[in-house]
């Protein structure tokens, strides 16, 4: 492979953002898939963050979502409760195509957990809670980024912070929210993993090079489908330079 893997998380990441479209980005990868999917694919892609900066065109990856290279070309900057104003209403209408997520816990119908482990009561541990995770997973398409582990990849979720399919097709109706809205992938160090058309469950829809199928199984804790698995494209010696040189020339991230 001509890359890393945490690069090929960063093309994963990048290839699910359109030209023209508008997503909301957090810190970390999705900085990066951001930022490069700007430089190459789509220039005209809208970038929104949570501490209030609208379509920010970075030249180079910022360290967080509060990084002051956001700020170039960013036709608004605002107060944060402004933010979270806009992005609520804007996400009921149908604006925002998809948020980018991560969490603690994932369950097979891409359902979220970033409050705690154990007993809500009683947790073994305390996590950090939903910030604006829950509203972008309510109203919003979701990408979601996950370090693939056993203990992560769970059958249940021990608490459901930012609602997936639920448990099924039906699931977000049943519960209010829109069926037309919910997870469409995940992107772990092994793949591409998207939810089936009739029962919106996850399966492995693309193995990155070099990375078996057993292992994928090993470190997941539910059944999961990989007949339809295929090998995950390269990205090319390009992209690949633009990643390196331009965007995230410190190597901070990949």
């Amino acid at each position: 492979m001509n890359c890393t893997y945490k690069q090929m998380m960063a093309v994963a990441l990048a290839r699910e953002i359109e030209d023209g479209k508008t997503y909301i980005i957090g810190t970390g990868l999705p900085l990066i898939g951001g930022s490069l999917a700007k430089n190459t694919h789509a220039p005209h892609a809208r970038l929104i963050f949570e501490t209030g900066i609208l379509e920010g065109n970075p030249q180079e990856v910022p360290t967080s979502v509060s990084d002051l290279r956001l700020n170039y070309q960013a036709s608004v900057l605002w107060p944060q409760f402004r933010y979270f104003g806009y992005q609520t209403l804007a996400a009921a209408r149908g604006e925002i195509d998809a948020g980018f997520l991560g969490g603690a816990q994932i369950d097979p119908y891409g359902n979220l957990n970033s409050t705690c482990i154990g007993d809500y009561r009683h947790p073994a541990t305390r996590l950090s809670g939903s910030g604006g995770a829950n509203g972008i997973a309510t109203y919003c398409d979701t990408v979601i980024i996950m370090k693939h582990e056993k203990r992560r990849f769970v059958e249940k979720v021990d608490y459901c912070t930012s609602p997936g399919w639920i448990d099924g097709p039906d699931g977000r109706a049943r519960h209010g929210l829109n069926p037309e809205k919910g997870p469409r992938a995940v992107i772990t160090q092994y793949g591409v993993f998207r939810f089936g058309e009739q029962d919106k469950r996850m399966y492995l829809a693309e193995i990155f090079p070099g990375i078996s199928v057993e292992t994928v199984l090993e470190n997941t804790g539910f059944a999961l489908d990989v007949s339809r698995a295929v090998v995950a494209r390269e990205p090319s010696d390009e992209v690949i330079r633009i990643l390196e040189e331009k965007v995230d020339p410190a190597r901070l991230m990949t």
